[in-house]
């Protein structure tokens, strides 16, 4: 069993596919409008990742899922996520408006998804998922008055998430934003990793230009991973901890 991950997939099928003819599927939000790299990326989505992850493999998800406003509107684009291999465990991003209560999502999925979302989850016998949304850190370039309270917000359910882990577990969190700000400073998301001894931190939110202010390997004793689908090429990523 690997485990890989790929967030902000992005989707927006406004009708249920056919996987034979998947061109010729309706979308309410064509991604192509973002640069000729999304140009039918659903397509690529599903080729690369029918590709690499086996049935047996779990896929984390960070966030940005379907650009739906409500749940009922999300439902074509969950089903394409549950047909493909694997396990996939969910996570929320910032443009997840569709985003309902564990127990809603539940209801309208299989037990081939899962939610993260308060909780902390077992990938394997070593190691447990954390993780929360995240928010802009401190000092970021965007961050303002108002960023505050979200950001507090948020470290209180990432704390709440790793207070689950098991004792003598490697703890992967996952997160939808970077837990730094633009200039890479410790944040209180950084604070609370390291407090719990997080190995690994997977997010995703950084596109195009943006991608310049990733942090990516070993620091602060924890290994970092940008995982957004354009920035892997729309492949998953296999995650090693």
């Amino acid at each position: 069993m690997n485990i890989y991950a790929m967030a902000d997939l992005h989707l927006s099928f406004t009708e249920k596919f056919q996987i034979d003819n998947l061109e010729s599927t309706k979308l309410s939000k064509p991604m192509d409008i973002f640069g000729d790299k999304w140009d039918n990326h659903y397509l690529k989505i599903w080729r690369n990742w029918s590709a690499t992850v086996k049935e047996d493999d779990i896929v984390l998800v960070p966030g940005d899922i379907s650009w739906a406003l409500k749940l009922e509107e999300a439902l074509f684009d969950l089903e394409f996520i549950e047909r493909l291999p694997g396990k996939k465990i969910l996570g929320k991003g910032n443009h997840d408006y569709w985003w309902q209560s564990l127990k809603k999502i539940s209801e309208v999925t299989s037990d081939r998804i899962d939610i993260l979302q308060n909780n902390c989850l077992p990938l394997n016998d070593e190691v447990v998922l954390c993780g929360t949304r995240g928010w802009l850190s401190p000092n970021d370039i965007q961050f303002e008055e108002h960023n505050e309270k979200l950001y507090k917000r948020e470290l209180i359910r990432l704390e709440n998430s790793l207070k689950k882990a098991p004792a003598g577990k490697k703890i992967l969190v996952m997160l939808h934003y970077p837990p730094v700000n633009d200039k890479h400073e410790r944040s209180g998301f950084i604070e609370l990793m390291e407090s719990y001894g997080v190995h690994t931190c997977i997010y995703g939110h950084l596109h195009d230009g943006s991608i310049r202010m990733r942090i990516e390997g070993d620091k602060w004793g924890i290994n970092f991973q940008l995982v957004s689908a354009d920035y892997l090429d729309f492949k998953p990523k296999l995650i090693k901890i």
